[in-house]
């Protein structure tokens, strides 16, 4: 890979984080930058429709463990497959609108079990 300021006084060669050597000279085991979280399969994911003030209704998705799931990639799957707002409050997802019936069928093609 090219640098961008190679062979010019301005390269910086890059170095390890960890121990400060050179990364070609470095031997510190690769650092995971991912967190792994639970498989869908293993979670149970609840769907209800809630009645907030002036009759609206929000769809809410809870039961899920913000350590074990991506909720906000969760949200973001809900919200297009809904084609509706929505927001994370308190490690439930809510949507807005009734959208019980498409929230548990996109719950249950991503693997969730769904209650």
């Amino acid at each position: 890979m090219a640098r961008l300021f190679a062979g010019t006084e301005f390269d910086i060669p890059p170095t390890c984080d960890a121990c400060g050597k050179l990364e070609d000279d470095c031997k510190c085991p690769p650092v995971a930058a991912v967190p792994k979280f639970a498989p869908p399969n293993k979670l149970t994911a609840k769907v209800r429709v809630d009645r907030r003030k002036h009759k609206r209704l929000m769809t809410v998705v809870w039961g899920l463990a913000p350590d074990s799931t991506d909720l906000n990639d969760l949200l973001s799957k809900l919200k297009n497959g809904c084609g509706t707002g929505g927001s994370l409050q308190d490690d439930q997802i809510e949507l807005q609108g009734d959208h019980l019936d498409r929230a548990k069928k996109l719950l249950a093609e991503i693997g969730f079990k769904v209650r």
